[in-house]
């Protein structure tokens, strides 16, 4: 009998170790799962904080590119003869009445105000490229127009003149915008075909853009201006807008902002 009570005693203590040692490896295990922040595990060489021994990846926050500015199109009326932008052609003529309040003298010839130092500018410019551009007009009213249209279908003919000279009060000089240029190195293109192929037409053609002036009438864009040829034939809009056509290479500025051209009259 009190073989049998210790045998008893002594497995009842056997089983309380195994409890005691159980709860420990338990309390140990947790520890490192659940643990706070100084919960380690134990490595081949050193022991790291959990967080450190699992990677979570990272992800860059998504960034959206600002989109570019729109160049803005209509911030300037292409009807009002006192706008920069303002388009006369043979479709959209320009009251009769209609003068400048603001022109200056430019070498003998009156434009706009806002013309005048990009003139100058690009004159300057030329000159130091080895081209010498000569402001030879600008303004002219309608009853000097009504003088300049005459003289030419006095000289070369009526059909002519639908091609190269503006009907009275269809005429951009009008506006004060409008500028004719001659070339000081071959006198003899002037106001011709030629004048093109003369250092003046060729630089006017490349650079006249940066100055805030448009060639306004090309081989290229005849069909929508109306008009033949006229690389002597400039017109000043701005150089926000010459960048613009520029950039985008567009030929003239019925199609930059949309306006109707053609070579026919309006009719009345």
């Amino acid at each position: 009998m009190i073989s049998r009570s210790w045998r008893s005693v002594a497995l009842a203590v056997v089983v309380v170790a195994l409890v005691v040692g159980i709860g420990v490896v338990a309390s140990g295990l947790w520890s490192v799962l659940w643990g706070g922040d100084d919960a380690r595990i134990e490595g081949l060489s050193e022991e790291v904080p959990w967080e450190q021994a699992i990677v979570v990846p990272t992800v860059a926050p998504r960034t959206t590119e600002p989109a570019e500015p729109v160049f803005d199109l209509a911030q300037h009326s292409t009807s009002d003869p006192t706008s920069r932008w303002v388009i006369v052609n043979k479709q959209h003529p320009i009251d009769k009445g209609y003068e400048p309040t603001d022109l200056v003298d430019v070498d003998g010839e009156r434009v706009r105000a806002a013309v005048e130092p990009d003139l100058r500018a690009m004159v300057e410019a030329a000159a130091a490229d080895g081209a010498r551009v000569v402001v030879r007009g600008g303004y002219r009213s309608y009853t000097e127009q009504v003088g300049a249209r005459a003289a030419v279908e006095a000289r070369r003919g009526f059909a002519h003149a639908e091609r190269y000279s503006a009907r009275p009060g269809f005429s951009e000089h009008q506006t004060g915008f409008a500028v004719d240029v001659d070339s000081g190195s071959q006198p003899s293109c002037n106001l011709q075909t030629c004048f093109t192929r003369t250092p003046e037409g060729a630089w006017l053609a490349e650079r006249a853009w940066e100055f805030g002036f448009v060639v306004r009438y090309t081989e290229q864009n005849s069909a929508v201006t109306g008009y033949a040829p006229e690389g002597w034939h400039l017109r000043w809009v701005g150089r926000e807008l010459t960048a613009h056509l520029h950039a985008e290479g567009i030929g003239s500025l019925e199609e930059a902002l949309g306006v109707p051209g053609g070579p026919e009259y309006v009719a009345g």
